[in-house]
Protein backbone atom coordinates (compact mmCIF):
# COMPACT_ATOMS: atom_id res chain seq x y z
CA UNK A 1 0.00 0.00 0.00
CA UNK A 2 1.30 3.32 -0.78
CA UNK A 3 1.03 6.61 1.33
CA UNK A 4 -1.62 7.87 -0.99
CA UNK A 5 -4.06 5.25 0.04
CA UNK A 6 -3.10 5.74 4.10
CA UNK A 7 -5.24 8.58 5.75
CA UNK A 8 -3.28 11.88 6.56
CA UNK A 9 -3.24 11.95 10.07
CA UNK A 10 -2.79 15.30 12.07
CA UNK A 11 -1.50 15.31 15.56
CA UNK A 12 -2.02 18.02 17.88
CA UNK A 13 1.30 17.94 21.08
CA UNK A 14 4.97 17.36 20.67
CA UNK A 15 5.46 16.41 24.18
CA UNK A 16 7.37 13.59 25.55
CA UNK A 17 4.48 11.78 24.47
CA UNK A 18 3.89 13.07 21.23
CA UNK A 19 6.90 13.34 19.85
CA UNK A 20 8.02 9.57 20.05
CA UNK A 21 4.14 8.83 18.72
CA UNK A 22 4.67 10.86 15.73
CA UNK A 23 8.00 9.76 14.57
CA UNK A 24 6.05 6.22 14.77
CA UNK A 25 3.47 7.73 12.57
CA UNK A 26 6.12 8.74 9.81
CA UNK A 27 7.69 5.28 10.00
CA UNK A 28 4.49 3.54 9.06
CA UNK A 29 3.93 5.65 6.22
CA UNK A 30 1.50 7.96 6.63
CA UNK A 31 0.64 11.30 5.43
CA UNK A 32 1.48 13.67 9.13
CA UNK A 33 0.61 17.07 9.51
CA UNK A 34 1.58 18.57 13.05
CA UNK A 35 1.02 21.20 15.59
CA UNK A 36 2.08 22.36 18.96
CA UNK A 37 2.51 25.51 21.16
CA UNK A 38 5.93 25.21 20.74
CA UNK A 39 7.06 24.91 17.05
CA UNK A 40 10.36 24.31 17.67
CA UNK A 41 9.13 20.88 18.93
CA UNK A 42 7.96 20.47 15.60
CA UNK A 43 11.52 21.09 13.55
CA UNK A 44 12.94 17.02 13.43
CA UNK A 45 9.60 15.63 12.13
CA UNK A 46 9.17 18.44 9.84
CA UNK A 47 12.78 17.41 8.56
CA UNK A 48 11.24 13.72 8.55
CA UNK A 49 8.52 14.84 6.23
CA UNK A 50 6.02 16.05 8.22
CA UNK A 51 3.42 18.93 7.65
CA UNK A 52 3.34 22.18 10.02
CA UNK A 53 0.26 23.64 10.43
CA UNK A 54 -0.22 27.19 12.22
CA UNK A 55 -3.14 26.08 14.47
CA UNK A 56 -5.69 23.14 15.03
CA UNK A 57 -8.44 24.53 12.74
CA UNK A 58 -5.53 24.32 9.90
CA UNK A 59 -4.76 21.15 10.80
CA UNK A 60 -7.97 19.76 11.53
CA UNK A 61 -9.30 20.57 7.81
CA UNK A 62 -6.01 19.22 6.36
CA UNK A 63 -6.22 15.67 7.60
CA UNK A 64 -8.97 12.59 7.64
CA UNK A 65 -8.00 11.85 11.24
CA UNK A 66 -6.88 14.16 13.80
CA UNK A 67 -5.30 13.10 17.37
CA UNK A 68 -4.47 15.10 20.38
CA UNK A 69 -1.90 14.24 22.89
CA UNK A 70 -2.26 16.85 25.19
CA UNK A 71 -1.58 17.52 29.29
CA UNK A 72 -4.86 18.62 30.45
CA UNK A 73 -8.27 18.42 29.97
CA UNK A 74 -8.70 22.13 29.93
CA UNK A 75 -6.35 21.82 27.51
CA UNK A 76 -8.20 19.40 25.13
CA UNK A 77 -11.13 21.64 25.25
CA UNK A 78 -9.76 24.72 24.47
CA UNK A 79 -7.62 23.20 21.36
CA UNK A 80 -10.86 21.68 20.60
CA UNK A 81 -13.31 24.51 21.19
CA UNK A 82 -11.32 27.58 20.86
CA UNK A 83 -11.30 30.07 17.83
CA UNK A 84 -9.13 28.65 15.99
CA UNK A 85 -9.64 25.32 17.46
CA UNK A 86 -10.26 21.97 16.01
CA UNK A 87 -13.93 22.08 15.43
CA UNK A 88 -13.84 25.43 13.86
CA UNK A 89 -12.05 23.58 11.19
CA UNK A 90 -12.95 19.56 11.07
CA UNK A 91 -15.31 18.38 7.96
CA UNK A 92 -18.29 17.07 9.06
CA UNK A 93 -17.83 13.18 9.17
CA UNK A 94 -14.57 13.49 10.31
CA UNK A 95 -12.77 11.91 12.81
CA UNK A 96 -10.95 12.61 16.24
CA UNK A 97 -9.16 10.48 18.85
CA UNK A 98 -8.27 12.30 21.74
CA UNK A 99 -4.95 10.18 23.06
CA UNK A 100 -4.70 12.14 26.59
CA UNK A 101 -5.49 11.32 30.09
CA UNK A 102 -8.67 13.37 30.38
CA UNK A 103 -12.25 12.95 31.48
CA UNK A 104 -14.88 11.63 29.82
CA UNK A 105 -17.09 14.92 30.21
CA UNK A 106 -14.89 17.14 27.75
CA UNK A 107 -15.54 14.53 24.88
CA UNK A 108 -19.08 14.49 25.94
CA UNK A 109 -19.95 17.58 25.70
CA UNK A 110 -18.71 18.43 22.47
CA UNK A 111 -19.94 15.42 20.93
CA UNK A 112 -23.79 16.79 22.34
CA UNK A 113 -23.06 20.05 20.96
CA UNK A 114 -21.80 18.72 17.63
CA UNK A 115 -24.38 15.68 17.33
CA UNK A 116 -25.65 16.73 13.94
CA UNK A 117 -22.27 17.00 12.19
CA UNK A 118 -21.68 13.10 12.32
CA UNK A 119 -18.40 13.29 13.97
CA UNK A 120 -16.68 10.47 14.70
CA UNK A 121 -14.88 11.26 18.61
CA UNK A 122 -13.04 8.20 19.91
CA UNK A 123 -11.12 8.21 23.32
CA UNK A 124 -7.87 6.52 23.26
CA UNK A 125 -5.44 7.32 25.96
CA UNK A 126 -2.25 4.99 26.38
CA UNK A 127 0.15 3.80 29.27
CA UNK A 128 4.26 3.14 28.54
CA UNK A 129 5.68 6.24 29.19
CA UNK A 130 8.14 8.06 27.25
CA UNK A 131 9.77 5.11 26.25
CA UNK A 132 7.01 3.02 25.30
CA UNK A 133 5.76 6.20 23.15
CA UNK A 134 9.44 6.50 21.17
CA UNK A 135 9.52 2.47 21.00
CA UNK A 136 6.35 2.21 19.79
CA UNK A 137 4.98 -0.48 22.25
CA UNK A 138 2.22 1.73 23.74
CA UNK A 139 -0.83 0.08 25.41
CA UNK A 140 -3.84 1.96 24.50
CA UNK A 141 -7.30 1.80 25.78
CA UNK A 142 -9.69 2.78 23.27
CA UNK A 143 -13.64 3.68 24.46
CA UNK A 144 -15.45 3.48 20.54
CA UNK A 145 -18.42 1.64 18.66
CA UNK A 146 -16.92 -1.53 17.35
CA UNK A 147 -16.66 -0.49 13.41
CA UNK A 148 -14.87 2.97 14.48
CA UNK A 149 -12.45 0.97 16.24
CA UNK A 150 -11.78 -1.32 13.78
CA UNK A 151 -11.55 1.77 10.77
CA UNK A 152 -8.73 3.77 13.55
CA UNK A 153 -6.92 0.10 14.56
CA UNK A 154 -4.40 0.21 11.78
CA UNK A 155 -3.27 3.68 13.00
CA UNK A 156 -3.16 2.67 16.74
CA UNK A 157 -1.10 0.11 15.59
CA UNK A 158 1.71 2.38 14.27
CA UNK A 159 1.90 4.04 17.79
CA UNK A 160 0.88 0.84 20.26
CA UNK A 161 2.01 -2.48 20.57
CA UNK A 162 -1.00 -4.84 18.09
CA UNK A 163 -1.46 -6.73 21.23
CA UNK A 164 -1.93 -4.18 23.91
CA UNK A 165 -4.92 -1.98 22.31
CA UNK A 166 -8.33 -2.83 24.31
CA UNK A 167 -11.32 -1.90 23.10
CA UNK A 168 -12.31 -1.18 26.16
CA UNK A 169 -15.94 0.10 26.04
CA UNK A 170 -18.16 2.85 24.61
CA UNK A 171 -17.16 6.38 24.12
CA UNK A 172 -15.47 7.25 27.91
CA UNK A 173 -14.45 3.99 28.61
CA UNK A 174 -11.00 4.68 27.65
CA UNK A 175 -10.42 7.79 29.58
CA UNK A 176 -12.08 5.69 32.72
CA UNK A 177 -9.64 2.78 32.81
CA UNK A 178 -6.40 5.00 32.29
CA UNK A 179 -7.70 6.91 35.11
CA UNK A 180 -8.06 3.58 37.09
CA UNK A 181 -4.74 1.97 35.84
CA UNK A 182 -2.90 5.10 36.99
CA UNK A 183 -4.74 5.26 40.54
CA UNK A 184 -3.37 1.59 40.97
CA UNK A 185 -0.14 2.07 39.86
CA UNK A 186 0.35 4.96 41.89
CA UNK A 187 -1.00 3.35 45.13
CA UNK A 188 1.25 -0.04 44.09
CA UNK A 189 4.48 3.10 43.84
CA UNK A 190 3.54 4.41 47.38
CA UNK A 191 2.97 1.25 49.17
CA UNK A 192 6.34 -0.12 47.54
CA UNK A 193 8.23 2.89 48.79
CA UNK A 194 6.75 2.31 52.07
CA UNK A 195 7.41 -1.93 52.23
CA UNK A 196 10.89 -1.33 51.20
CA UNK A 197 12.28 1.44 53.76
CA UNK A 198 11.09 -0.42 56.98
CA UNK A 199 12.79 -3.78 55.34
CA UNK A 200 15.67 -1.57 54.86
CA UNK A 201 14.88 0.18 58.67
CA UNK A 202 14.89 -3.69 60.32
CA UNK A 203 18.43 -4.38 58.57
CA UNK A 204 16.79 -6.63 55.89
CA UNK A 205 18.74 -7.17 52.69
CA UNK A 206 16.90 -5.07 50.07
CA UNK A 207 17.63 -8.07 47.03
CA UNK A 208 16.73 -10.44 49.06
CA UNK A 209 13.32 -8.71 50.32
CA UNK A 210 12.29 -7.83 46.83
CA UNK A 211 12.66 -11.55 45.55
CA UNK A 212 10.83 -13.35 48.75
CA UNK A 213 7.42 -10.42 47.68
CA UNK A 214 7.86 -11.59 44.32
CA UNK A 215 7.96 -14.82 45.10
CA UNK A 216 4.77 -14.40 47.42
CA UNK A 217 1.03 -13.55 46.81
CA UNK A 218 1.97 -9.43 47.21
CA UNK A 219 3.59 -9.94 44.15
CA UNK A 220 3.32 -7.09 41.74
CA UNK A 221 4.51 -5.85 38.01
CA UNK A 222 5.51 -2.53 39.43
CA UNK A 223 7.58 -4.72 42.23
CA UNK A 224 8.84 -6.66 39.15
CA UNK A 225 9.76 -4.20 36.94
CA UNK A 226 8.87 -0.46 37.20
CA UNK A 227 10.92 -0.51 40.55
CA UNK A 228 14.39 -1.05 39.15
CA UNK A 229 14.53 1.95 37.47
CA UNK A 230 15.12 3.62 40.73
CA UNK A 231 16.59 0.61 42.51
CA UNK A 232 19.00 -0.08 39.70
CA UNK A 233 19.87 4.35 38.77
CA UNK A 234 17.54 5.98 40.67
CA UNK A 235 15.73 6.92 37.40
CA UNK A 236 12.74 8.53 38.67
CA UNK A 237 11.22 8.78 35.62
CA UNK A 238 11.68 12.65 34.94
CA UNK A 239 10.00 11.96 31.72
CA UNK A 240 6.67 12.38 33.27
CA UNK A 241 6.92 15.05 35.89
CA UNK A 242 5.02 15.16 39.34
CA UNK A 243 2.65 17.35 38.37
CA UNK A 244 1.03 15.62 35.98
CA UNK A 245 0.99 12.45 38.22
CA UNK A 246 -0.65 14.76 40.48
CA UNK A 247 -2.99 15.45 37.97
CA UNK A 248 -3.94 12.29 36.78
CA UNK A 249 -4.74 11.35 40.46
CA UNK A 250 -7.12 14.14 41.18
CA UNK A 251 -9.07 13.29 38.17
CA UNK A 252 -9.42 9.70 39.31
CA UNK A 253 -10.52 10.79 42.43
CA UNK A 254 -13.03 13.27 40.80
CA UNK A 255 -14.54 10.06 38.79
CA UNK A 256 -14.92 8.32 41.96
CA UNK A 257 -17.25 11.38 43.57
CA UNK A 258 -18.83 11.63 40.48
CA UNK A 259 -20.01 7.84 40.36
CA UNK A 260 -20.37 7.95 44.38
CA UNK A 261 -17.81 5.42 45.19
CA UNK A 262 -15.48 6.68 48.41
CA UNK A 263 -11.42 6.56 47.70
CA UNK A 264 -9.81 6.90 50.91
CA UNK A 265 -6.68 4.88 50.33
CA UNK A 266 -6.50 6.73 47.09
CA UNK A 267 -6.99 10.29 48.69
CA UNK A 268 -4.05 9.48 50.93
CA UNK A 269 -1.83 8.21 48.10
CA UNK A 270 -2.64 11.94 46.30
CA UNK A 271 -1.30 13.42 49.50
CA UNK A 272 1.85 11.34 49.83
CA UNK A 273 2.09 12.58 45.93
CA UNK A 274 1.60 16.37 47.00
CA UNK A 275 3.89 16.28 49.60
CA UNK A 276 6.43 15.11 47.25
CA UNK A 277 5.56 18.05 44.69
CA UNK A 278 5.76 20.11 47.02
CA UNK A 279 9.44 19.08 48.35
CA UNK A 280 10.83 18.45 44.91
CA UNK A 281 9.29 20.31 43.18
CA UNK A 282 6.68 20.40 39.75
CA UNK A 283 9.34 18.79 37.30
CA UNK A 284 10.54 16.04 39.19
CA UNK A 285 9.45 12.79 38.01
CA UNK A 286 6.92 10.54 38.70
CA UNK A 287 8.08 8.64 40.76
CA UNK A 288 9.97 10.76 43.48
CA UNK A 289 7.42 9.74 46.23
CA UNK A 290 9.62 6.91 46.65
CA UNK A 291 12.41 9.74 47.57
CA UNK A 292 10.39 10.45 50.47
CA UNK A 293 10.96 7.44 52.28
CA UNK A 294 14.95 7.48 50.97
CA UNK A 295 15.37 11.34 52.82
CA UNK A 296 13.47 9.41 55.52
CA UNK A 297 15.82 6.81 56.09
CA UNK A 298 18.88 9.20 54.88
CA UNK A 299 19.64 6.16 52.27
CA UNK A 300 19.25 5.69 49.16
CA UNK A 301 17.60 1.83 48.33
CA UNK A 302 19.61 0.59 45.48
CA UNK A 303 20.07 -3.14 44.64
CA UNK A 304 24.03 -4.19 45.11
CA UNK A 305 23.10 -6.39 41.52
CA UNK A 306 21.27 -4.29 39.32
CA UNK A 307 18.72 -6.25 37.67
CA UNK A 308 17.77 -6.29 34.07
CA UNK A 309 14.36 -4.36 33.35
CA UNK A 310 12.35 -6.38 31.03
CA UNK A 311 10.50 -5.01 27.57
CA UNK A 312 6.98 -4.18 29.20
CA UNK A 313 6.93 -1.50 31.50
CA UNK A 314 2.79 -1.89 32.53
CA UNK A 315 1.79 -4.85 31.73
CA UNK A 316 2.52 -8.13 30.56
CA UNK A 317 1.66 -8.85 26.83
CA UNK A 318 -2.10 -10.54 25.99
CA UNK A 319 -2.79 -12.77 22.60
CA UNK A 320 -3.31 -10.71 19.96
CA UNK A 321 -7.22 -10.74 19.00
CA UNK A 322 -8.25 -13.07 16.36
CA UNK A 323 -10.27 -11.19 13.28
CA UNK A 324 -13.45 -8.92 14.44
CA UNK A 325 -13.26 -9.53 17.56
CA UNK A 326 -13.23 -7.68 20.66
CA UNK A 327 -11.19 -6.98 23.61
CA UNK A 328 -12.46 -6.13 26.73
CA UNK A 329 -10.62 -5.85 29.81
Amino acid sequence: MTTTHLPVIGFIGLGNMGSGMTRNILRAGFPLIVTDARPEAAEELVARGARWADDPSTLAAESDIVITMLPTPKIVDSVARGPNGILAGIRDGGTWIDMSTSVPEVVATIRAEHADRGLTLIDAPVSGMSIGAANGTLQIFVGAEHDEYLRVRPVLEAMGDPERIFLVGAAGAGYAVKLLINQLWFSHLVATSEVLAIGAAAGVDLGVLRSALIASPARSNFLEQDVLSILNHGDYDEGFAIALACKDLGLSIDLARSVGVPVELSGLVEQVYRRALAQYGPTAGEMTPFKLYEDLLRQNLRLEQPEPIGPHLVAAPVPAMAEGEVEHV
